[in-house]
């Protein structure tokens, strides 16, 4: 891209515009897995686009109408659905977590979906202790009773392969940022909806989806960074299959071959953490169940607080977060507030070395 143009005219860089921004929405089909670009809105993050679909569906929404959040979520996926609430006069309903694994509590869940239920805010992997949800089966139990669905695959979408399909939701939002591109927000939605909900948008603006959601000017630079992210994962697919595949069947094989890869680097953060005294792991440590967590671990010690480990680590040049990563919910659940945990995670750019290289150095700093 090497010009910034606004959209809509018969001159030359107008129109590359208009076919960058055409050329990326089909890439994020793709990459979603749907098969109608027009269900693809752009946004400055996840989180104004989230507000944005709450903000909608709170105006369809009424008293003795129930939302259902989880206390896995960050909370991008938790407070914009509780202001929808307060704005329609609905009730917020809250998913219980089991602690010993930081998975959702089944019977809490069951209850919390009912025929009240207006919709479900799930996601579809924890950022703080990597659980992956079976959102298929959410989707399921809300659709029986007539409510809809909406996923958060920030966290989810570095690793694995999304598929809207696949899970049924009836909304989808990731951010590229995430998996290697440019800070831009990604929301699916299914057309029918996308059309006829009461979005806030100025009058001059189109009725077309999806530009009837995409208020302003969009970031154009942004959107080229997202195509040549998703670009560079469908390369990796063609490189490991060796084959000229289509895009969204190179980004198949590009996440089949990046969770394996990922899936050894993980379990061995795993293992080595359980090897050290005064550690513990947040989150699933069961090798026989490796398919249910995202590469991400996140631990405390029980003398060092998780700041003073990643301090310590980013003086030797070793780049971990600790907080709560706005997974507030969560940590406040496990009673983890104000310190938060320390959090790890590799993606498919990482080695064995560097993992092996973690753990010695986490090792010679925490007390004997």
């Amino acid at each position: 891209m090497h010009q910034n143009a606004n959209i809509g005219m018969s001159f030359a860089t107008s129109v590359e515009t208009d076919a960058l921004i055409e050329d990326t929405m089909r890439a994020c089909a793709d990459f979603v897995g749907c098969d109608d670009h027009r269900e693809i809105v752009f946004g400055q993050n996840m989180t104004s686009l989230t507000i944005q679909l709450a903000s909608a569906l709170s105006r369809t929404w009424g008293p003795g109408d129930e939302v259902v959040v989880t206390r896995l979520d960050h909370d991008a996926n938790v407070r914009p659905w509780v202001l929808a609430a307060e704005w329609s006069g609905a009730t917020v309903r809250r998913v219980d977590i089991n602690p010993d694994d930081c998975t959702h509590d089944a019977e809490s869940l069951d209850e919390s979906i009912n025929k009240n239920t207006v919709l479900v805010a799930v996601g579809a992997a924890s950022n703080l202790s990597g659980t992956i949800n079976d959102v298929a089966d959410i989707s399921r139990k809300a659709h029986e009773v007539g409510a809809e669905v909406f996923v958060d695959a920030v966290h989810y979408a570095p690793h694995l392969l999304v598929d809207v399909k696949q899970t049924g939701c009836d909304y989808l939002a990731c951010s590229s940022y995430k998996f290697f591109g440019t800070h831009q927000g990604i929301l699916w939605g299914r057309a029918g909806r996308l059309a006829d909900l009461p979005v806030a948008k100025l009058r001059v603006s189109t009725e077309d989806i999806p530009f009837r959601w995409m208020t302003g000017t969009q970031s154009h630079e942004s959107i080229a960074g997202t195509l040549a992210a998703i670009e560079h994962l469908a390369w990796i697919g063609r490189a490991v299959s060796k084959e000229d595949l289509g895009r969204r069947e190179a980004l198949r094989t590009a996440f089949s071959a990046i969770e394996n890869y990922e899936r050894d680097l993980c379990w061995r953060i795993i293992e080595g953490l359980q090897s050290i005294a005064g550690i513990r792991i947040w989150g699933i440590t069961d090798p026989s169940r490796s398919s249910e967590r995202a590469p991400t671990v996140s631990f405390t010690h029980d003398s060092m607080s998780a700041r003073q480990i990643a301090d310590a680590l980013a003086e030797r040049g070793i780049f971990v977060w600790a907080g709560n990563f706005y997974a507030l919910e969560l940590s406040e659940a496990l009673g983890l507030e104000p310190e938060g945990v320390l959090r790890v995670g590799v993606l498919h750019y990482n080695t064995m070395e560097e993992v092996v290289r973690f753990l010695s150095e986490l090792s010679g700093i925490l007390p004997d």
